[in-house]
């Protein structure tokens, strides 16, 4: 995908679509209907990033209020900004920690005006970089670095410009949404130079700033009050009911057209460090264009890698917006930072902003792995690395301290991006060392109720131990220890202890963000069993019909404030929930298991078709750190990772042609052969027939290793589905029935 085929604006509103037809009408949407995404400037898998700040949830961007469910209200009239912040969530719900530190605010009114909301009357993005016009008449231009941001400013002609640095800043405009730093200090060093740190929920954030301001006054102020000839502020403990505002500002003269430039670096690891990423990511004091091209030129490293073509039908433009935007935003979290683990004094891999592992391990750390396997060596090694410091891999990890804040979604993810990554032979992974912690992280928590009762609560943990186990397993068969490969195989076949073998179904439990339907449908280690349990292909392909819609009459979805009966009312229908949430992304692909990939088709055709477009609007729910955008790759280019089994399922591409460059040199294109344009109306094409690289192709997968080993997938499409791959099931890894209860 090209860099113009990105729109960072899409998501950032509610939810614009046309009505749903056919199936996705029948689809029922419990999560808040935006992406909950912002426009501002990121570099890929980058620490920093950098929007206009309106205070709205949940990124400080845009203008609707806190929502866990149904179309968000409304907080702001029109898009506003008080200034530019950085370091934003992406496409994240509720998770209480919104950042927005370090508030940049250009000004020409008095000082006593900061905090003001100016209304933004222009704003254009591409990938690295984001720009606005405030009411006032200033263009504002920000683009980042991996550690650092550049800011440039074009004023009106004045000779009272102010360019305000407020570090008092954090958070969200919403009730308890505010951060108040602990501890802070700001230092002014020289002319145009500055430094500071703030300690935020437990994290220091240090950065060094320069500033191109010849001529200007460089003042430290306290309560919107300047402080002539300061040159230092400490703040050794600060309350939330006695701080005052504080920071740095710049002041002088300009002229029409003039453009004023701030660099700043940032670290997590004090001022020095933050100095020297500031050097690092703009040598020599190179300003905004010299750092915006080189973050263009890594968006493009990370987006150009797949490719699509021949399609010429009128939707064809928008269906490229929203496959090029859907790269774009898979590719922004997590943050990825070497050296800048403020927990530890260690150097080594360190990464935030896993938000969270119950998103984003299905599909987008599949995506990264096969496009970008060194970045997932990175992230690898930092999970290793909290795991060795605070004793359990985290479900979700943010820039504060404590790594286990979202252990009611889900136990033992790690595992399985672990697990591919060993498959694929990544390299820079100590496989001994991660087998250590990944034996250990099971035994912790819900892991212990697992190992002792056979089962934990709530019962979808069980599902996530036992597959957890079973790659975990994997691992231990690459470093050679078959003994602990064969005691996890086995308690890895108590996925069985979740389910009710008189309804097929998960046990009763409590489910975050679903009900047992969302959760019985995961693809895990055995599906073989798991469909023998339902009672076989006939009446699992029932239960799956059901929970898809067929046959049922369209829903009406939540509005603005739904209240509890209606949502009970919709939670109670057991329908799968549209790519509005994430706990089902992976059930249409639990057809093909049991030998109907047609079904598959047609639910993936009716996804992509109605639930996915352009415009601010264009996404169906919460991004979630690009877990539902990379839902969207993966769709369109007729493949779909079986997170932790190296295992890529087959289905009809959304494209003619498609090409992805493997990071090995090799080059896998998969042609569509019949393929034809539909739109929304329309009905899916099936794959009926296959050949991989000349030879037939019976089975509707494909190894990892012949993923990555590149060639021509060959599908040959038709408008009725055929026999292809009803025969071949994907494998299946049954346990022995044995139960182990002792400790490994």
């Amino acid at each position: 995908m090209k860099l113009a085929d990105v729109d960072p604006f899409i998501g950032t509103h509610p939810t614009d679509l046309p009505q749903p037809t056919g199936l996705a009408a029948t689809w029922w949407w419990p999560k808040p209907q935006i992406g909950n995404t912002h426009p501002g400037a990121t570099y890929p898998l980058g620490m920093v990033s950098a929007c206009a700040y309106s205070g709205a949830y949940p990124t400080g961007y845009g203008e609707y209020a806190l929502s866990t469910e149904g179309v968000p209200p409304r907080m702001r009239e029109r898009p506003v900004a008080s200034g530019v912040t950085h370091f934003q969530q992406s496409g994240t719900g509720a998770i209480r920690k919104y950042y927005n530190y370090v508030r940049v605010t250009p000004m020409i009114d008095r000082l006593d005006e900061l905090g003001r909301e100016w209304e933004i009357t222009e704003e254009a993005a591409s990938p690295g970089a984001y720009a606005f016009t405030l009411s006032n008449g200033i263009r504002g231009e920000v683009t980042v670095g991996p550690k650092s941001a550049v800011h440039r400013y074009t004023f009106p002609e004045t000779a009272d410009a102010r360019l305000v640095i407020d570090l008092s800043v954090g958070g969200l405009d919403i009730p308890y949404g505010a951060t108040v730093p602990l501890r802070a200090h700001l230092e002014s060093l020289d002319i145009g130079q500055a430094q500071g740190e703030i300690v935020v929920e437990g994290t220091p954030l240090a950065l060094h700033m320069e500033a191109d301001t010849p001529h200007w006054r460089q003042l430290l102020w306290y309560d919107r009050r300047l402080m002539p000839g300061g040159r230092r502020l400490d703040f050794d403990a600060i309350r939330p009911t006695t701080m005052r505002p504080f920071g740095l500002m710049w002041q002088g003269s300009v002229t029409a057209g003039q453009t004023i430039e701030l660099r700043i670096g940032f670290s997590l690891r004090g001022v020095d460090q933050a100095r020297a990423n500031l050097l690092g990511d703009c040598p020599g004091g190179t300003g905004y264009d010299a750092r915006h091209a080189a973050t263009r030129a890594a968006w493009s490293q990370h987006l150009d890698p797949i490719a699509v073509e021949g399609r010429t039908d009128a939707a064809a433009p928008d269906a490229r917006t929203v496959l090029g935007t859907a790269m774009y935003h898979s590719f922004i979290k997590p943050a990825i930072a070497p050296n800048e683990s403020p927990q530890w004094p260690t150097p080594g891999p360190y990464a935030f902003d896993i938000c969270t592992m119950w998103d984003i391990y299905r599909t987008q750390l599949p995506l990264v792995s096969l496009l970008a396997p060194e970045r997932s060596a990175d992230l690898a090694n930092a999970l290793i690395q909290v795991c060795e410091e605070e004793g359990n891999f985290p479900i979700g990890y943010r820039m504060a301290k404590g790594s286990d804040r979202f252990s009611r979604q889900a136990s033992g993810l790690a595992h399985t991006m672990l697990a591919d990554l060993c498959a694929a032979g990544v390299p820079g992974i100590d496989w001994d060392w991660a087998l250590v912690h990944m034996l250990a992280d099971l035994r912790r928590a819900y892991g212990e109720d697992f190992l002792t009762g056979g089962r934990a609560e709530p019962i979808s943990h069980t599902l996530d131990i036992a597959f957890a186990y079973w790659c975990t397993a994997r691992v231990a068969e690459r470093v050679g220890d078959a003994r602990v490969a064969a005691e996890c195989r086995l308690l890895a076949g108590r996925w069985r202890n979740a389910f009710d073998p008189k309804t097929g179904l998960l046990r009763e439990s409590t489910f975050y963000e679903g009900t047992k339907y969302n959760y019985s449908y995961r693809l895990t280690h055995d599906m073989a069993g798991r469909i023998a349990l339902a009672g076989g292909d006939e009446a699992f392909v029932a239960m799956l019909d059901r929970f898809f819609g067929y046959g049922a009459d369209p829903v009406v979805q939540p509005g603005v404030n739904p209240s509890g009966e209606e949502m009970e009312a919709g939670y109670a229908l057991g329908r799968f929930e549209g790519l509005n949430n994430e706990p089902d992304m992976e059930a249409p692909w639990a057809y093909t298991y049991a030998g109907r990939p047609d079904r598959t088709a047609e639910i993936v055709h009716a996804a992509l078709t109605n639930m996915f477009g352009v415009g601010r609007g264009g996404l169906p729910g919460n991004d979630d750190s690009g877990g539902l955008s990379s839902w969207v790759v993966w769709a369109s280019l007729g493949l779909f990772p079986v997170a932790g089994q190296d295992l890529f399922l087959v289905n009809a591409p959304a494209w003619p042609e498609t090409g992805i460059d493997l990071p090995s040199g090799e080059h896998l294109r998969v042609e569509a052969v019949g393929f034809a344009e539909a739109g929304a109306g329309g009905g899916p094409r099936y794959v009926v027939g296959a050949r991989l690289n000349g030879e037939d192709l019976d089975r509707g997968w494909l190894t990892g290793s012949e993923v990555r080993g590149g060639g021509v997938l060959r599908l040959e499409l038709a408008a009725r589905p055929g026999e292809w791959a009803r025969e071949h099931r994907p494998p299946s890894y049954p346990s022995e029935a044995a139960e182990v209860t002792r400790r490994l």
